[in-house]
This record gives structure tokens, C-alpha cells and sequence, in this order.
């Protein structure tokens, strides 16, 4: 069609994420710029969509699909059309009034009806014979909570027992920021054109797309240079290149001395994770300021982890000594033992991880610096910001960038589809691995002794976090294949050094 090279139809998924917006301008370049009809963009998403139902969904015969009035019903329409064409059965169920159908998608809507599609008004609800049920309803211009027919329409999708397949976004779903708006479609599968749109893969984002597909709908590659990213999708797959071989000469010098400073009374475990995660992941050396009660049990089962009992945080100086990196945080809690050894080690200066009550310490008394990863969860990240959690949920790509403009440094927001700013020409990371077995105690003290790991082997702050939420992530993927409920965060300890020794796997 042109003579530019373009990205192939189907490929893994890209690491490039947009903004509704910015793929709508996408849309225009290739159709004014390049020459591609909106016709056969439509053309493409609806063959592409209805190739993945043959892939997926082979014995599905009978098909529903709810369209709307503009291009994203277009693209329904498509479907409908050439699974008809195929000898399946198929219904659309329009929503919105047919005389706003216009362009493209009025185009596609008269070729399914001119060949005997059967398209009649959505009568509220969803009829009981269907294998499986399209969802052509708003796409992404949505800016509004979705009510009326419409709300009914996503409720009576969400209690079928029939497998959705969602077309470039679910309905109901914010494309830029991964919230519901008052209802959203719950799809098995999102089929999703030209741009990964990065409200997919975060907040509600994940719950709703079910299996992300892509297909670039042969737009050339030269289209998306005329563009910034917003964002980035990271994985562990391309983390790992960034690991480097470790010399025959090597020793534990070499990868730096982590101190962990936590674990209060009752909840040793949490500090003694993060160290673990810290040695597993290849720090040199790791040291473990604790409560004194919690020295014996470490060591019975951690004998490689230094282990010392502090009642004083005068008695912390030596350790700061010898340390190159430190996390903070884990079980630290907020009492006066807590509060003491906090103030001490941020006193010391050391590149940090800052985690758990270090967050709702540092909350309390707001500093700013370069030279650390903080990691909250979104609890922690609305105290740091002095908002509400619904906030900070509702757009977890601003909050994130609130944190880290605020607190300098590398900040993840941990929970579905977690988030990683650093600032300057960086953009935000969304990591796309994990599963919902992460939700556990633990996993967060894990975590953190990763990025203190990967920081002591000489990784830069924003380098770390983004490989360490990609490894942690991975490594619960791995753990998860025996199950997710019940998965425990030491679960992850085994998997976590095989990943991070990607030659051996």
C-alpha cells in the first residue's frame, strides 16, 4: 500500500503504551498521512478479531454481538459479517440509536445487513443460546460512567456464562487510567488495534482484558514516530538481557553488603524475607538489624544472613559502617524502637529501599532524594500523597508520578499491573507479569529485599526497581503454576535465583 516498511500483524505484545488520544492520532496518520483507508483498518480489526475467535474459541458456533454507534460497533459488524459468511450464527444486539451510525462503521453495518444479518435493538437482556458474546460497545472515546441500556447491556454481559471477547477495549473500562467507570466488561479476551492503549494493564485495567491480544492492522512503523510513548510496558522476558555474566574472578565484594532494619516484636518474618529475597536475588553479602527475640529463629533457618539484635539504635552505627545498601522498613512498625532505627539509617546517607512503616515514617515527615526506591502499596502511596486510596486507584499512572515528583528517587506502586517512575525523560513502566496469588502477606517485604539485591550489584535506582518488580513478578508467575490461592511469598525464594540466573533456566 505504501513503500514503508510496517510491523507485522501479529507479533508479542509491543512495550510501547498510549493514550486513548495519542491512538486515535495514530488512527489519523495512517489514514491521512499514509494512505490507508478507514475502511480497510476496519477491515483488518474485524478479520483480526474474528481470526482469534477461530483460534480460540473453535467449537463456538453461535455468536452475540453487542455493538454501538461508532467505529468500535464498526469493527463488531465486521465480525458479525464475516462469521456469517462462515456458516456460524450470528446476532447483533445494537445499542444507541442506528441513525448515529455513520462512516465506516454505517458502511460495515449495511454489507452484514444486505447479506441477511440478523440485527435488531438490545431487548435488556442477553438471549441463553449464545457460545460466545463480542463486545463492540464504546471502545475507547469513553470519558463518563457508563449508565442506562448501556449499564445494562455490561451487567447482563458480566452474568453470562458465555466467554466474552472485548474489541480494542472493554466497555466501560478508562483507557488512560485502568478504572471502571461505573460498570465495565469482564472479558476473557481483549483483541486491541494500532496502539496498546496502558489503562489495559493496570488498576481494574488487567481484571477487565482478560488475555490481551494485539495487531498492529499493518499500520507502517513509521506512523509511530511521530509519537512519544506515554508509558512502558516492561516484562521480565526483556528485563533479563539487562542481567550481565558474572567474571570466574568474582567475589562477594563485588555485589555489595545489603542491611536490612526491621522486624519489631512479632513480626520478624517480614524483615527476615526482605534479607532472603536480597541474598537469592545475589547481593554479596546481607546483614539483618532486628529485634533481639528474632536472632535465633533467623539464623535456624537463614544461617547465611547476618543476623544481629538491636535494642538501642546507637547500636546500629557499626552496621551502617559496613553496609553498602539498605533497606528499610520491613516489620519496622511506628513505635519508639521503629521510629529510632529509622532515624539512624536515613541519617547514614546509604542508597536506599524504603518499604512497609519507613513509607508511614516518611509520611509523617515528607523529604525528598535521588538515591532511593520507595515502594508503596496503595495505602501507603495516599499517605505519602495525602489523599484518599480511591484516589490514588482511580489514576494510578498520576499518582505515581505525583510520588516521585515529590519524593524523588524510583518509586513502584505495587497491585495489579504495578507502576515504576523515575523521572526525567524515563517514562512510567507498567510491569504486565504477576497474578492475583500475589495477594498475600509478605510479598511486598520480598520485594523490596529484591531491588536491595539488584541495587547492591551496582544496578542504578530506576534500573533496579524496574527489574526487580519484573523478577519478583515472574517469579510468583512461576510459583503460581501449583496454584494461586495459598501461594505464600517464600514460595517465590527458589524461583527468584533461577530467574535471576537466566543461563541456567
Amino acid at each position: 500500500m505504501n513503500e514503508y516498511r510496517t510491523l507485522p500483524r501479529r507479533h508479542r505484545l509491543p512495550q510501547a503504551l498510549y493514550r486513548a488520544e495519542q491512538v486515535r492520532e495514530l488512527d489519523r496518520l495512517a489514514i491521512e498521512h499514509y494512505d490507508i483507508p478507514g475502511e480497510v483498518l476496519m477491515e483488518r480489526a474485524g478479520q483480526a478479531a474474528f481470526d482469534l475467535i477461530r483460534r480460540r474459541w473453535p467449537q463456538a458456533e453461535r455468536l452475540l454481538v453487542l455493538a454501538g454507534t461508532g467505529n468500535n460497533g464498526g469493527d463488531g459488524f465486521v465480525v458479525a459479517r464475516l462469521a456469517l459468511e462462515a456458516g456460524l450464527k450470528v446476532r447483533v444486539a445494537q445499542l444507541g440509536d442506528p441513525a448515529r451510525i455513520g462512516g465506516d462503521a454505517k458502511l460495515n453495518a449495511q454489507r452484514f445487513s444486505a447479506i441477511g444479518g440478523d440485527w435488531q435493538p438490545f431487548s435488556g437482556r442477553l438471549p441463553e443460546n449464545v457460545d460466545l458474546v463480542v463486545d463492540a460497545l464504546l471502545g475507547t472515546g469513553l470519558e463518563r460512567e457508563v449508565t442506562g441500556s448501556w449499564a445494562e447491556a455490561i451487567e447482563a454481559v458480566n452474568r453470562s456464562r458465555a466467554p466474552v471477547l472485548a474489541l480494542d477495549l472493554p466497555s466501560g473500562l478508562h483507557a488512560d487510567s485502568g478504572r471502571v467507570l461505573g460498570c465495565a466488561v469482564r472479558a476473557n479476551a481483549t483483541m486491541t488495534f494500532i496502539g496498546l492503549k496502558q489503562g489495559m494493564f493496570t488498576g481494574e485495567g488487567p481484571d477487565c482484558c482478560g488475555d490481551i491480544e494485539f495487531d498492529s492492522l499493518e499500520v507502517p512503523a513509521r506512523v509511530y514516530g511521530h509519537l512519544l510513548v506515554s508509558s512502558r510496558r516492561i516484562d521480565w522476558a526483556q528485563q533479563r538481557e539487562l542481567l550481565q555474566p558474572r567474571r570466574r574472578t568474582a567475589h562477594k565484594g563485588d555485589f555489595g553488603h545489603v542491611l536490612v532494619v526491621g522486624g519489631d516484636l512479632g513480626m520478624g518474618g517480614a524483615a527476615r524475607l526482605a534479607a532472603e529475597a536480597a541474598l537469592r536475588t545475589g547481593a554479596g553479602l546481607v546483614s539483618l538489624a532486628t529485634r533481639s527475640l528474632h536472632v535465633a529463629p533467623v539464623l535456624a533457618a537463614r544461617p547465611e544472613v547476618m543476623v544481629h539484635g538491636l535494642e538501642e539504635a546507637s547500636q546500629l552505627t557499626l552496621l551502617l559502617e559496613r553496609a553498602t545498601h539498605l533497606v528499610i522498613g520491613p516489620g519496622l512498625a511506628r513505635r519508639a524502637w521503629g521510629r529510632a532505627l529509622f532515624e539512624a539509617a536515613m541519617a547514614a546517607e546509604l542508597p536506599l529501599v524504603l518499604d512497609a512503616d519507613g513509607l508511614n515514617l516518611l509520611a509523617e515527615n515528607p523529604v525528598r532524594r535521588d538515591d532511593w526506591v520507595l515502594t508503596p502499596h496503595p495505602g501507603e502511596a495516599a499517605r505519602l500523597l495525602d489523599a484518599s486510596v480511591t484516589e490514588v486507584q482511580n489514576d494510578r499512572f498520576a499518582a505515581v508520578q505525583a510520588l516521585q515528583s515529590r519524593y524523588g528517587g524510583a518509586v513502584i506502586l505495587k497491585g495489579a499491573g504495578s507502576l515504576v517512575a523515575s523521572g526525567g525523560d524515563r517514562r512510567p513502566a507498567v510491569c504486565s507479569d504477576g497474578n492475583p496469588g500475589m495477594a498475600s502477606g509478605g510479598m511486598g517485604d520480598v520485594l523490596a529485599g529484591v531491588v536491595g539485591g539488584l541495587s547492591a550489584q551496582g544496578l542504578a535506582a530506576p534500573i533496579a526497581a524496574e527489574m526487580a518488580v519484573c523478577l519478583h513478578a515472574a517469579a510468583a508467575d512461576k510459583a503460581a503454576r501449583a496454584g494461586k490461592r495459598g501461594l505464600l511469598a517464600s514460595d517465590l525464594m527458589s524461583h527468584i535465583r533461577r530467574l535471576a540466573n537466566p543461563d541456567n533456566e
